[in-house]
C-alpha cells in the first residue's frame, strides 16, 4: 500500500511538471530606450500562474510580460522558481513604477508601489545592465 501510494504520488509529480514545462507562452515585442524585445507573454491566470516557474535557465534577453488585464496593485513570488529574477512593474501608460530584485523560491510577495497593468520578469541585473531605469516608457505590442 505504501509503495502504490508512493508510485501515485510520484506519477502525480512527474505529470505536473511535464505539464508546466510543456506550455507555450504566446509572444509579446516590446521597446524601451530603443532596445526591442520579443518577450513570452502571460496574458491569462493559467499563464500567469505558470510564469517561469520549474526553468533552470533563461537567454540573456529572454524574459516574460505579465499583463494583470487589470489595473491594480500586483505582487509577484518565486514559488518553483529556479532563475535569479528582477521585475519591472509597469502602469498601463507604460511608465515603470518600480524594478525590484526577486531570488529564487521565496514566496514573499514583491509587490508594486502603484497601481499597475503589467509585470516584466528578465534575469537579475539585466535591466541595470540596460539602462532601463524606473521612469522609462515600455511600448508593448502584442502579436496576433
Amino acid at each position: 500500500m505504501k509503495f502504490r501510494l508512493f508510485l501515485l504520488s510520484f506519477v502525480f509529480c512527474f505529470s505536473l511538471y511535464a505539464k508546466q514545462a510543456e506550455t507555450q507562452f504566446p509572444n509579446v515585442v516590446i521597446e524601451v530606450q530603443g532596445i526591442n524585445l520579443i518577450l513570452e507573454y502571460a496574458d491569462n491566470f493559467e499563464l500567469r500562474s505558470q510564469g517561469l516557474m520549474y526553468r533552470k535557465s533563461m537567454c540573456s534577453d529572454c524574459g516574460m510580460l505579465f499583463n494583470f488585464n487589470q489595473i491594480k496593485p500586483a505582487g509577484m513570488w518565486m514559488r518553483n522558481t529556479f532563475i535569479p529574477l528582477d521585475v519591472a512593474f509597469i502602469r498601463k501608460d507604460g511608465t515603470i513604477t518600480d524594478i525590484k530584485a526577486m531570488t529564487p523560491h521565496d514566496e514573499t510577495t514583491t509587490t508594486s508601489s502603484e497601481n499597475v497593468l503589467y509585470a516584466w520578469e528578465m534575469n537579475q541585473g539585466w535591466f541595470k545592465r540596460n539602462n532601463i531605469v524606473v521612469g522609462d516608457k515600455v511600448s508593448i505590442q502584442e502579436t496576433e
